[in-house]
């Protein structure tokens, strides 16, 4: 989605450029020229090279109502993915985090962070923060948006002395950033699909496991090198030679051939990512999570429960806050969308699946946009709860004032070994695993369809074509005879064994519809008879199982647990479904192949790959399991 957003924002820019003030707007589609003319009609836009405190300028765009009666508070965006258009005379055709924010009346501010862009300074992706400032060249993102902060209250003569922060996804880091040491005058910040962890579960790896294809593509841009300020964007790698992204990275072959083959050691931030492939200071500095201590300014995290890209930063982000700074105002939003989702559309159905609701414009105006106007207009407390959450199945909005909810409780969905899975605990029977034969050289494919573009659809396609595959064990509730509704964390508890000494586990927790559900798919044609939704799906490198900094070998033939988070989930099997727990060893090329032998698998040759078979047990004592928290 990250990659659809930045089309849509190339061909919104190509559009613009060509359209001064004079120009006509007929090209423009619909709504998108009326925004753009209200725009142009109330606002004016200038551009600054903000210093900072170290002599390095930062390029912003600001847009001041026309107005000049009233005071307006600030809402600042600081992004590493462009301020286009570029030139005073060209306009944005939407501000703010959305278009009722322009209309309502804000001063509202883009800023390209350091090295990106038309901003100078050196670029550092996700860069730590510095708790102990001892001289001016101590900079980061935290000191950066103060800086700018502290500019724009002394140079926009119709501010009103208050600021927000707001950014989805890379800029939900920096947004989370500008809530660490904050300025006084920042009063309320949104991270949304905030990158959190880039090791522990957004974009970059999930529990140690490299998503591949997701980072290749859009590494291939961001991490290019960009020797001076400029407004152009660098070239996306697009020359796959097939439409067919399984084919692509399979010919590839290991994971060290990309940099071999295609980047030439030219990009940096690939290069980290093959420099560091354990949990090591690189990665935890560039967390925020322990710094989010003492924060002032109300939070407003949101996430979507689709999201391809950032489930785990708005989840560890608010949990964070409510443990390192109880006190701060922090309120979480989880809708059923995918990255970015609920910032532009109506947010009432993803591919097959229907929410009955436009969740996107309920969140926008009764939630985000009443958030803002509370805190930096002195409007109407909107009474928030602790947490907003769409849960999905019975697809409700539900209110609680904890997140997990108080009254939900731990329990497992054991693994049997005939294929069942049920609340009751194994009993001892003569036999006690499911075994399948996990082969590199045929990867269980993250998806069924022939793409390049990872795209969100998998998040939400049906999982029938991987439940038909030998290599992907399956376990199955019986017709559930009342509904099961789970809010809180999911983990998946393994107990297994290999034949080699590495390998990874993917787990899949899937509502399956009834055979007689109705038709309903927005999609014409689609059957939802069998349908296999998936709730929340997983990868573990298990060389990690007991330390992501110190990775172990698996030792053959020996059963082993392996724990991991899945992440958060708000769902309800309702009655008549059944509920589905598919376990596998591959996600190609969503997450690069695992050799199944214990090396740096950044370094591994083709050689270093072999089949292995993987027994997961089911017994008293190593019972295989799916922890979820259930609402009563």
């Amino acid at each position: 989605m990250k990659h659809v957003f930045k089309t849509m924002v190339t061909v919104a820019t190509s559009i613009l450029l060509a359209t001064t003030a004079t120009d006509s707007f007929a090209q423009i589609p619909g709504n998108l020229r009326e925004d753009s003319l209200y725009i142009r009609k109330n606002y004016s836009k200038l551009e600054r090279l903000i210093p900072m405190r170290d002599g390095v300028k930062l390029f912003t765009s600001i847009y001041v109502p026309k107005d000049e009666s009233k005071k307006y508070p600030i809402m600042l965006d600081r992004t590493p993915y462009s301020v286009a258009p570029y030139g005073e005379d060209k306009y944005k055709m939407s501000l703010g985090p959305s278009m009722l924010f322009a209309k309502e009346g804000y001063i509202i501010v883009y800023q390209d962070v350091r090295g990106k862009y038309m901003s100078e300074g050196e670029f550092v992706a996700v860069k730590p923060f510095i708790p102990n400032k001892t001289k001016k060249t101590d900079v980061d993102e935290s000191s950066d948006t103060y800086d700018t902060i502290e500019w724009l209250l002394k140079n926009l003569p119709t501010n009103n002395g208050k600021v927000g922060t707001w950014g989805i996804s890379a800029p939900g880091f920096y947004t989370t950033m500008t809530a660490i040491e904050a300025h006084p005058a920042l009063k309320a910040a949104s991270p949304q699909a905030p990158v959190t962890d880039w090791f522990m579960g957004d974009d970059r790896h999930h529990n140690g496991a490299f998503f591949l294809m997701g980072t290749f593509s859009f590494l291939s841009s961001y991490g290019a090198p960009r020797p001076e300020p400029t407004t152009q964007t660098a070239p996306q790698f697009s020359n796959f030679g097939t439409p067919d992204s399984y084919e692509f990275y399979k010919n590839i072959g290991p994971i060290k051939n990309i940099n071999e083959k295609i980047l030439k050691g030219e990009n940096v931030i690939w290069n980290q990512m093959m420099e560091n492939e354990s949990y090591n200071e690189f990665w935890k500095s560039r967390t925020p999570v322990p710094h989010l201590k003492n924060i002032t300014p109300a939070i407003l995290t949101v996430g979507g429960w689709f999201d391809q890209e950032d489930l785990y930063g708005p989840l560890k982000t608010f949990a964070g806050i409510e443990k390192n700074s109880p006190k701060t105002s922090n309120f979480l939003v989880m809708g059923p969308w995918i990255h970015g989702g609920w910032s532009r559309v109506k947010g009432d159905v993803l591919g097959n699946i229907r929410f009955d609701s436009d969740t996107g414009p309920f969140y926008r105006e009764n939630i985000e946009l009443a958030f803002f106007n509370h805190h930096l207009k002195g409007e109407k407390d909107p009474q928030l709860p602790k947490a907003y959450i769409f849960e999905t199945g019975s697809n409700v909005w539900k209110k609680y004032d904890a997140w997990p909810p108080k009254q939900s409780q731990e329990k497992n969905l054991y693994f049997h070994a005939n294929g069942k899975l049920s609340f009751e605990a194994p009993k001892a029977t003569p036999t006690s695993f499911m075994e399948y034969l996990s082969d590199p050289s045929k990867s269980v494919p993250f998806t069924s369809e022939i793409r390049n573009v990872r795209g969100a659809d998998f998040m939400y396609e049906d999982q029938r074509f991987a439940a038909t595959r030998p290599d992907v064990l399956v376990y199955e509730s019986d017709v559930l005879a009342e509904d099961v509704i789970i809010s809180g964390n999911v983990m998946a508890d393994l107990f297994v064994s290999t034949t080699g000494t590495d390998a990874d586990f993917v787990v899949k927790l899937i509502d399956v519809y009834p055979g007689d559900a109705p038709n309903n798919s927005p999609i014409p044609g689609t059957k939802m008879g069998g349908f296999q939704l998936m709730v929340r799906g997983e990868v573990m490198r298990s060389k990690f199982r007991k330390s992501f900094s110190k990775p172990e070998a698996m030792v053959p033939n020996k059963v082993e647990e392996v724990k991991f988070d899945m992440q958060d989930a708000a769902h309800c099997f309702k009655k008549g479904h059944k509920i589905m727990v598919q376990v596998q060893s591959s996600w190609f090329p969503l997450v690069d192949r695992n050799p199944q032998k214990f090396v740096n698998i950044y370094k591994a040759s083709e050689s270093d790959f072999q089949k292995a078979m993987h027994k997961v047990y089911s017994t008293p004592s190593q019972p295989s399991h799916v922890k979820v928290r259930v609402v009563k």
